[in-house]
């Protein structure tokens, strides 16, 4: 609960140093509680928060950069991977992504096996009857959630293996 308000805190107090250009004051009891303000409290440190972003993606005022001007490139400093490198990361990551395949599709077929085998054992309940003989019905409602249930798994394996497929073509 108090980490919710300390969050709600600090939106609101952005949101009010954005539209009022207040000075935002923060303040630590002996308790550890935190308190911002627009008011000084003793013992408060004044925030230096930068104004929102309230364009939006507006780019209209006349004053913002365009968005070639904010983009920048890649920093003289930063570390270069050479291709032998790279193709050496690559076979490895394709590698992974096959032996992940292979694991899938065989989680696959055995989940519509167990979907067949779901199918062909209906949910049923037996009732014992006044002359004492027993009466066996379908628990259709029950069947349906264990059906469901399968269905899902199984297709949940479908479209990881789409999505592994699609990650391998995208490496060839």
């Amino acid at each position: 609960m108090n980490k919710q308000f300390t969050f709600v805190s600090i939106v609101v107090s952005t949101l009010i140093c954005a539209v009022a250009h207040a000075e935002i004051y923060k303040h630590v009891d002996a308790d550890g509680r935190i308190t911002y303000s627009n008011v000084k409290i003793k013992g408060a440190k004044k925030l230096d928060l930068e104004p929102a972003d309230t364009s939006f993606g507006n780019t209209a005022k006349p004053n913002a950069k365009s968005s070639d001007e904010s983009k920048s490139g890649t920093p003289s400093n930063f570390p270069k991977v050479d291709s032998n490198t790279q193709n050496q990361r690559d076979a490895k990551r394709k590698d992974i992504l096959k032996s992940e395949l292979e694991s899938e599709k065989q989680a696959l077929e055995r989940a519509k096996q167990a979907y067949a085998e779901g199918q062909s054992n209906p949910e049923v309940y037996q009732v014992k009857n006044a002359n004492g003989t027993t009466s066996t019905f379908r628990n259709v409602p029950k069947f349906e959630e264990k059906m469901k249930g399968l269905q899902a798994e199984v297709d949940a394996h479908q479209r990881n293996i789409e999505l592994l497929t699609k990650e391998l073509n995208q490496i060839n």
